[in-house]
């Protein structure tokens, strides 16, 4: 039989319960499934695909359209990348509002909410806030908040706590590449989604983007 270091947990316990030429006493067999247990507590956790790069693509290009649709020429209307997360998303939909559908100027900035979480006081770790970066007037225009994960809804009541300071939106829109909606602990909800997701509370949804992680990808992770 070999050792938990020398072959895979599966073939090691199907040797175990099956092999006619295994004598361990019972108390060696007590040790191997333990051996067992500790081999398989070091595995990665398991993670499941929700989106591929090339549904990725999709999704962002029919949340651009929608945005099209919405704000036409995008005069009136500027984004907000949340950080820092949020932030590869809105830079992804500005490149291909630009690129492919040739609207021009549209403004994008970057909002850190870092001070105004309400759970920041309860943390024993240092906060490291990111940039934030408005450098243009919000006063009555319509702003869409990106973030690439929609969860308990508390990051986004930080957003709009943080906007007062920049001045009134005549109007603030939420877009999200990721809806959890089984998951909201505020009465916040998107006007424009990627894909809507199931997630009980021991998942975790990892969205990954090739400027950052090397891939684009978005994985169901489970503990």
């Amino acid at each position: 039989m070999k050792s938990p270091s020398e072959t895979k947990g599966f073939f090691v316990l199907w040797n175990f319960k099956f092999s006619p030429n295994f004598k361990s006493s019972p108390l060696k067999a007590k040790k191997n499934v333990f051996l067992l247990s500790e081999y398989n507590s070091e595995l990665p956790m398991s993670q499941k695909v929700l989106l591929n790069a090339t549904e990725i693509n999709i999704a962002l290009n029919r949340l651009a359209c929608q945005l099209i649709e919405k704000h036409d020429d995008f005069s009136k209307t500027v984004l907000i990348g949340i950080q820092p997360r949020g932030v590869y998303l809105a830079e992804r939909l500005k490149t291909l509002l630009e690129n492919e559908y040739k609207i021009k100027d549209i403004k994008l900035g970057y909002l850190d909410i870092t001070f105004y979480r309400d759970d920041f006081r309860r943390t024993e770790k240092p906060l490291e806030a990111s940039k934030t970066r408005i450098d243009f007037i919000v006063e009555d225009k319509n702003v869409v908040f990106i973030d690439d994960v929609l969860f308990t809804g508390r990051s986004i009541r930080s957003a709009l706590t943080a906007m007062q300071s920049f001045g009134r939106p005549l109007e603030i829109e939420l877009l999200t590449l990721i809806d959890r909606r089984f998951s909201r602990h505020l009465p916040i909800q998107p006007d424009y989604r990627g894909r809507q997701v199931d997630a009980i509370n021991g998942e975790k949804v990892k969205v990954c983007w090739k400027e950052n992680d090397g891939e684009d990808a978005v994985y169901l992770v489970k503990n």
